[in-house]
């Protein structure tokens, strides 16, 4: 059973039959859940696969905590670790694993940190600008929207997420800092986008947020290193999967 004193981590997990039959025919072994959140694909695999185990990261210490009791009935086929999955190597080395059998990385946010009122990653809740993956990390998204240079905050929203009102957007950042909370920025940055784009493409500030978070994260910055060690890493025979959301991470 879960701990009750646990966060509710409820991440329905995509793609659940494609993947387990994408790892249906790899050698007998471990494969790496990257992005280890609630368990989801975890479990799936595990269940479909007697075979195989399951090596966990995560860089979120709620999600790590809810995984290791969801997996407690694996006893003996999972290793999990709090970790980025640019730290894979390390990782392998510690748990003793020397090749994978598989990779899956579910890139992205989940739907649990976007649910969490107190994490800050939703234009939707009023919380403290915060956004952190990793709690234990000092820096939040509040630090780069109120000391990042106009550029830098420009060049934030045009490279993680296309935004073609960067220029604007940065502009109202700028001029409104002080900025403390989710609905104060998803506030400005509405008012700063002209009225006919507001009325197209969701809300205004999702953009923004996305790419802040991307940012904050550094994402895509550790997504290279991590692909190029799972894939150096994996036996032959072996697949490494990868699900991604925007254009960003498929680039």
């Amino acid at each position: 059973m879960i701990d009750a004193s646990l966060p509710i981590f409820e991440h329905q997990p995509v793609m659940l039959r494609e993947i387990t039959e994408i790892f249906a025919h790899v050698p007998d072994g471990f494969v790496l859940d990257a992005t280890l959140g609630g368990a989801g694909h975890a479990t799936a695999l595990l269940t479909a696969h007697s075979g195989l185990k399951v090596l966990g990261l995560d860089r979120d210490p709620v999600a790590l905590s809810v995984s290791h009791e969801r997996l407690a009935t694996f006893a003996g086929r999972v290793v999990t670790q709090h970790r980025r999955f640019d730290d894979l190597d390390a990782a392998m080395d510690q748990a003793g694993i020397a090749k994978l059998s598989g990779a899956l990385f579910d890139l992205g946010v989940s739907s649990h940190q976007l649910d969490a009122g107190d994490r800050g990653f939703s234009y939707r809740q009023e919380a403290m600008l915060d956004m952190r993956m990793d709690t234990t990390e000092v820096t939040t998204v509040s630090d780069i929207v109120n000391t990042a240079t106009e550029q830098e905050l420009a060049r934030i929203l045009r490279d993680y997420a296309d935004e073609r009102f960067a220029g604007r957007i940065a502009r109202a950042i700028i001029a409104a800092r002080p900025i403390q909370t989710t609905t104060e920025l998803a506030d400005i940055v509405a008012s700063s986008i002209p009225a006919p784009a507001r009325r197209r493409g969701g809300h205004p500030a999702k953009r923004t947020f996305q790419a802040l978070r991307i940012a904050l994260n550094k994402e895509l910055e550790i997504l290279p290193d991590a692909l190029d060690s799972a894939i150096r890493r994996t036996q032959s025979g072996g697949r490494v999967a990868v699900l991604s959301y925007h254009s960003g991470e498929d680039r």
